[in-house]
């Protein structure tokens, strides 16, 4: 897993109440460190200042005036944009509305060890629109709902969400080498991995993770991603070389 004490930057991509909910929980728990002096430096968490506005609010609701008391004292925010690039932990990210039809809601580069690229798409399907932005991708995070099996149970369309089939297709067609399934139901969990391998080797021939919640995946280099596989998304956290880690 990740200790939140290495965490201290966090990317929160939209305002759906599964990320708002996981990212109150992360400000508490990193207030409640900060206040016992287990937590060192700050948190700066990246986001759409719509984004911004609600978390706070809900923060403010749900917890002790202690914790909130840490917002914009060290627990920062910094307002991302479309097309904005920035350096966090030494590595260059850009951000990018995936143009959804729900809600604002922004995807990410960033630059990897030995120049090669990780692209989240955020979670709901890849829109044409990015292309530039995922164009050369070598590690692609991307949401799978449900098995294409199992659409008609789910309903993944009519949630602006794809399959295991959708996605597999879609990395393969972009000639992507690593693709992360992440933001899926949680009704088979046991099975998952297993049943979201099997239907993504029939449309994707390169490396397919379908990793566990708090898997620990080597990216390049001394990079690697631990994941979630809903919410914050969260949680994905990277760890760079120099042990910071961002999530």
């Amino acid at each position: 897993g990740v200790d939140l004490a290495q965490i201290h930057h966090l990317i929160l991509t939209h305002a759906h109440s599964d990320h708002l909910l996981g990212a109150v929980w992360v400000v508490r728990m990193v207030a409640a460190a900060m206040n016992a002096g287990r937590y060192e430096g700050e948190l700066t968490i990246w986001c759409d200042p719509a984004v911004r506005e609600g978390l706070c609010q809900m923060a403010r609701i749900t917890l002790q005036k202690k914790m909130t008391d840490r917002l914009g004292d060290r627990i920062l925010f910094h307002d991302i944009s479309d097309g904005q690039t920035d350096t966090i932990l030494g590595r260059k990210v850009t951000f990018f509305d995936i143009h959804s039809t729900k809600m604002k809601q922004m995807g990410f580069t960033m630059e990897l060890a030995g120049g090669g690229k990780l692209c989240c798409l955020g979670d709901e399907p890849y829109n044409p629109a990015c292309a530039a932005y995922v164009r050369g991708a070598d590690w692609l995070l991307c949401e799978a709902f449900c098995l294409y099996e199992d659409r008609e149970r789910f309903k993944p369309y009519e949630k602006h969400h794809s399959t295991v089939k959708d996605a597999c297709e879609l990395a393969q067609g972009l000639g992507i080498p690593h693709l992360v399934l992440w933001h899926t139901e949680d009704r088979r969990l046991a099975q998952r991995q297993t049943l979201y391998t099997q239907e993504g080797r029939a449309y994707y021939d390169g490396d397919l993770h379908v990793p566990n919640d708090l898997d620990t995946l080597t990216l390049a280099g001394e990079n690697t991603l631990t994941t979630a596989s809903h919410g914050v998304s969260a949680a994905d956290a990277i760890r760079v070389p120099e042990g910071a880690r961002l999530t």
